[in-house]
C-alpha cells in the first residue's frame, strides 16, 4: 500500500482545468504577437550566426571544417527543431501557462516527470545566459583592438583562458545588466528587446546586402570538404543556435491573448530566423575561404579581408547589442520556469513573489542574473557551454512524446494549434534529440547526472510534499 501511494505521488498530474483556473497573479499580460515573436527571434538569433557559424565553417579548435556546407548543417538542425517547435506550439495554445516544457510534462507526464524538466531548465537557462555574456568576448576583443584600448588582462576572461586572466568582468557585467532591465516589467523590457532584435536584425541584412557584391564562387568549391557525415556533425554543434523559442514559451501569462499568439509567434521566430541563417552563411564562405574565417569573429575579420574594415566594425557593434537580446530571452525564461515551479509548491513560495508594482518575479530574477554571472566570470566557455544542451534536449523529448500521449489520452481538448503529422513528426523531434544526446561528452553527462542526483533529493525531501497536488490529496484524505 505504501508502494502504490509513492507511486501516486510521483506520478500524480496537474489537472489541465486547475492549469487553466490559474490567473497568473502578479504577471501582467501586456505582450503582443509581434512582440512575442521579437522576444523568440530574440532567443534564436545571436551566437549561431554572428560566432558559431564561422566556427563550424572553419573548423574551430583544430577539428577540420566543414566549409560552405555549414548550410546543409543549419538546415538539418533547423527542420530537426522545428519538429520540436510544433509540438511546443500545439502545447503552447491548449496550456497558455508560464513553465513551459516543465508545465507541459507536469500536465500530462506526472509531477516526477514535470519536476526532472524543470529541475534541468533553470541549469540550462542559467548556463546558456553565461556562455552567450562569454561568446560576447570575441566580438569585444575585435573592437578592443580596433580603437586600440588596452585593458588590464585580469578583467579580459576567466582563469585559465589566458596569461593572467582572472575574471571575465565585462560577461558578469552583461548578466546583471539583464536581470536588472527584467526587473523593470515585462512591458518595458520587452519593448527594449524589440527595438534591439529590430537592430540585429538589420545588422544580420547589411551583412547579406553588402556582402553579396564581395562574393566568390570559387569560395563555394569544394562544398563540403568534410563530406555529408561533417554537415550532419555540425548540425550537432548548430543546434545550440536554433532553439530559443522554447524560452519564449515561458511568457504565455504574460501574453495578451496567448492561445492565439503563441503558437504563432513559435513558428514564426524560428522561420523568420532559418531564413536569416542561411542567407548569412552563404554569405560568409562566399566571401571568404572557409578555412581562412576566424571562428570567433567571422563576419567582421571576413569584411575586413575585402578591405570593408567599417563594416566588420558596425558588426562587431550589432553582433555585441544583438547577443545580448539572447541572455535576455533565456533568463526570462528561467525566472518564469523557476516562478512556475514555486507556485505550485514545488520550490519554496517564497520565490513566486512578484513586485506589486511591476508585476514581476524580481527575487528570482536577480538570484538567476547573480549565478549566470558568477558562471560567466570564472568558468572557461567550453566548460560552460557544456552544461547547456543535455537538459534543451530532453525537454524536446518530453514534449514532442507529450503531445503523441495527449493526442490519445485527451484528443477532445480543444487546440488553437494542432502539431501536423502526428505522431511521425514529433517522433522525428524525439528521434534527432536522442541521437543528438549522443554526441555530448561523458563528462557532460557525469555534471549532468550530479545536478539529476541533487534534484531528486530536493523532490523527495521537500517538493513531494510540499506541492499543491500533494497537499489537495492531503485535504481530500482528512475529509
Amino acid at each position: 500500500m505504501a508502494l502504490n501511494s509513492r507511486a501516486l505521488g510521483i506520478m500524480r498530474k496537474k489537472p489541465i482545468e486547475q492549469v487553466e483556473d490559474e490567473s497568473g497573479d502578479g504577471l501582467e499580460r501586456s505582450l503582443g504577437l509581434w512582440q512575442l515573436t521579437a522576444i523568440g527571434v530574440g532567443g534564436i538569433i545571436g551566437a549561431g550566426i554572428f560566432s558559431l557559424a564561422g566556427a563550424v565553417a572553419s573548423g574551430a579548435e583544430g577539428g577540420k571544417g566543414v566549409g560552405p556546407a555549414v548550410v546543409l548543417s543549419f538546415l538539418i538542425a533547423g527542420v530537426a527543431s522545428a519538429a520540436a517547435a510544433l509540438s511546443y506550439a500545439e502545447f503552447a495554445g491548449l496550456i497558455p501557462r508560464a513553465g513551459s516544457a516543465y508545465t507541459y510534462g507536469y500536465v500530462v507526464l506526472g509531477e516526477l516527470v514535470g519536476w526532472c524538466i524543470g529541475w534541468d531548465l533553470l541549469l540550462e537557462y542559467v548556463a546558456i545566459v553565461a556562455v552567450v555574456a562569454i561568446g560576447i568576448s570575441g566580438y569585444f576583443s575585435f573592437l578592443l583592438d580596433q580603437v586600440g584600448l588596452d585593458l588590464p588582462q585580469w578583467m579580459l576572461g576567466a582563469p585559465g583562458t589566458g596569461d593572467g586572466h582572472r575574471v571575465d568582468l565585462f560577461a558578469m557585467l552583461l548578466c546583471l545588466l539583464i536581470a536588472w532591465l527584467l526587473t523593470l516589467g515585462i512591458k518595458n523590457a520587452a519593448r527594449v528587446e524589440t527595438i534591439v532584435v529590430g537592430l540585429k536584425i538589420a545588422v544580420v541584412l547589411l551583412v547579406i546586402v553588402v556582402g553579396f557584391f564581395h562574393i566568390s564562387s570559387d569560395n563555394y568549391s569544394p562544398f563540403a570538404p568534410a563530406g555529408f557525415g561533417g554537415a550532419m556533425t555540425g548540425a550537432a554543434t548548430v543546434f545550440f543556435a536554433v532553439f530559443g523559442y522554447d524560452a519564449m514559451s515561458t511568457a504565455a501569462e504574460e501574453s495578451k491573448d496567448a492561445q492565439r499568439h503563441m503558437p504563432k509567434a513559435i513558428i514564426y521566430s524560428l522561420a523568420i530566423s532559418m531564413v536569416l541563417y542561411v542567407l548569412a552563411c552563404l554569405t560568409l564562405v562566399g566571401i571568404q575561404n572557409y578555412g581562412e574565417i576566424d571562428p570567433d569573429a567571422g563576419f567582421s575579420t571576413a569584411f575586413a579581408s575585402v578591405g570593408l574594415d567599417g563594416v566588420g566594425t558596425i558588426i562587431a557593434v550589432g553582433a555585441i547589442i544583438g547577443i545580448l537580446t539572447v541572455m535576455f530571452t533565456f533568463m526570462l525564461g528561467v525566472t518564469r520556469v523557476w516562478y512556475s515551479m514555486s507556485r505550485d509548491g514545488l520550490l519554496p513560495a517564497w520565490f513566486a513573489k512578484t513586485d506589486q508594482k511591476r508585476h514581476v518575479p524580481v527575487r528570482v530574477t536577480w538570484i538567476a542574473g547573480i549565478l549566470s554571472a558568477g558562471i560567466a566570470g570564472l568558468m572557461p566557455i567550453a566548460e560552460a557551454a557544456e552544461l547547456t544542451n543535455i537538459g534543451i534536449l530532453l525537454a524536446f523529448v518530453v514534449v514532442c512524446a507529450a503531445v503523441i500521449r495527449l493526442r490519445h489520452t485527451n484528443p477532445e481538448l480543444p487546440r488553437t494549434f494542432r502539431c501536423p503529422g502526428v505522431p511521425v513528426v514529433p517522433l522525428v523531434g524525439i528521434g534527432f534529440s536522442l541521437w543528438l544526446i549522443s554526441f555530448l561528452a561523458w563528462e557532460t553527462w557525469l555534471r549532468f547526472a550530479v545536478w539529476f542526483v541533487l534534484g531528486l533529493i530536493v523532490y523527495f525531501a521537500y517538493s513531494r510534499h510540499h506541492s499543491l497536488l500533494a497537499r489537495q490529496q492531503q485535504e481530500t484524505v482528512e475529509r
